[in-house]
């Protein structure tokens, strides 16, 4: 029950951090001090546990919390470097009339670009979308932090039902069924959150449509030239995550290279545009959530707070949504999340062919929500950042289509038990 406390109180002091104006960087990595001062956890401890780390056979390099820091700062401040470029080249300004020439729905054309990207499971790569997100929602009026509750919602509908994803490969061994059984029942999740999106986030708060605000009359070729102009630089980055296994960060920089190029941007200005990586605030950042990861594993907190949950004796659908809905709170990691609480779940859920599908649809909605309200989920805590906006005016907008997402877990358990 301590290590549950612990947790809760180092998050509730990250938002009070927030709210007195504290940068979100530092906060982050306050509060991390602050669970490790309450768990007891020394820095000896914290040095051990990322030298068994490094040591584990079972984990390659990429998995190791040195190289996910060296990574993810690399990718989040070179997006900001590619950001910049289109502004500079002009690019950004042609990406929303040729998304609204394609689509011929501003509403349709925004969300699309994170759920596309969405696709792609990288760690951080929320930072993917974001510049487009951000330059053509600014042109039609959009605040930040519904911006950045779109480009976080949507870019995140896919990791119930999207086999690139590892924590759908998990369930599939952990409950011995097939691939293709699993993602039709767990496609109900992405159905219901993208139906969700659509009523919470798309067809309120955005400004209605002037005359003549809309695209003049263009090709359909035209306007994926504009969009390709945009567009090609994510696309290389993720083909060669995919493709060839390299890091995001070296296909972003990669693209920059070759966009500056394609657009021949002097080398005098070079410079000016490789500043925008000036942001140490947001290094902090991803220190600080990685911190936070590392006290946990330290000072084995997680398995007590599973603990915690099963000898409180919850009501079965009770336990199955929030067991993984807290773990996932407090780790703000999918695949960790599966991986510790499934398992204890599965003398409900079942397996092989005495699978109780319905059960693991609604323990897979509680992982999804605790995912995407924690501000330890990286995606949150980079969007916050990006968008120069606040954890409450983002959370506040997740809440109605989160509840489409938990209707569904709640509605396929009562169905399919």
């Amino acid at each position: 029950m301590y290590a549950f406390i612990s947790i809760v109180a180092a998050l509730v002091g990250l938002v009070v951090l927030l709210r007195i104006k504290v940068n979100l960087g530092l906060g982050m990595v306050l509060s991390g001090v602050f669970l490790a001062v309450l768990l007891g956890v020394m820095p000896g401890a914290l040095w051990r546990t990322l030298v068994e780390e490094w040591n584990n056979p079972e984990k390659g390099l990429t998995d190791t919390t040195g190289y996910i820091f060296v990574s993810l700062a690399a990718l989040l401040l070179l997006v900001n470097v590619l950001g910049k470029a289109m502004k500079e080249t002009g690019v950004s300004d042609r990406l929303l009339p040729a998304l609204q020439g394609l689509f011929r729905s501003r509403r349709l054309a925004l969300a699309l670009i994170p759920f596309i990207m969405g696709m792609l499971p990288t760690p951080g790569g929320i930072m993917l979308s974001a510049p487009m997100v951000r330059d053509a929602g600014d042109k039609m009026g959009i605040s930040r932090s519904r911006l950045a509750a779109i480009n976080f919602y949507f870019r995140h509908q896919w990791e119930s039902a999207w086999p690139l994803f590892p924590s759908i490969y998990f369930c599939q061994k952990l409950f011995s069924v097939p691939i293709a059984t699993l993602i039709s029942y767990n496609v109900i999740l992405p159905l219901a959150g993208l139906t969700g999106g659509i009523v919470g986030l798309l067809l309120v708060g955005i400004p209605r449509k002037k005359d003549g605000d809309g695209p003049k009359r263009r090709s359909i070729s035209a306007n994926l030239l504009d969009f390709g102009h945009s567009f090609w630089p994510i696309v290389l980055a993720a083909g060669l995550y995919v493709g060839l296994k390299w890091p995001p960060a070296v296909g972003i920089l990669l693209s920059i290279f070759g966009f500056l190029a394609i657009h021949k941007v002097g080398f005098a200005r070079w410079g000016g545009i490789f500043r925008a990586a000036a942001e140490p605030d947001k290094v902090l950042l991803i220190f600080g959530a990685l911190l936070f990861k590392v006290v946990m594993e330290a000072a084995g907190a997680i398995p007590d707070v599973v603990t915690f949950f099963t000898d409180m004796h919850l009501p079965v659908l009770l336990l199955i949504f929030f067991l993984p809905f807290f773990v996932a709170v407090a780790t703000g990691l999918n695949l960790v999340t599966a991986m510790i609480t499934f398992p204890l779940l599965l003398q409900y859920i079942g397996t092989g062919s005495e699978m109780a599908f319905g059960l693991e649809v609604l323990a897979f909605s509680g992982l999804l929500c605790g995912v995407l309200l924690t501000p330890v989920h990286l995606c949150l805590a980079l969007s916050m950042s990006y968008f120069e906006t606040s954890l409450t005016k983002i959370l506040s907008k997740l809440l109605l289509p989160l509840c489409f997402i938990a209707g569904a877990g709640i509605v396929m358990a009562l169905i399919f038990k």
